[in-house]
């Protein structure tokens, strides 16, 4: 399960499914948004992106 963030969601989406961008998606090639949230402030994205990576993959799941 991944968690990222990023300015433009389509354009990351698309470079992912791609396996334009090295790293964890693209070695077990994840390409599929299931969930996302949206901000216009970055400090707060970059909290919440390090909140939700702190989480178990059960909760994250559920």
């Amino acid at each position: 399960m991944y968690i990222g963030m990023t300015n433009n969601l389509p354009r990351r989406v698309w470079e992912h499914k791609n396996q334009l961008v090295k790293g964890f998606t693209k070695k077990y090639n994840v390409h599929k948004v299931v969930y996302f949230e949206e901000t216009s402030d970055v400090t707060t994205a970059i909290a919440r992106e390090k909140e939700l990576k702190k989480w178990r993959r059960k909760r994250k799941i559920s």
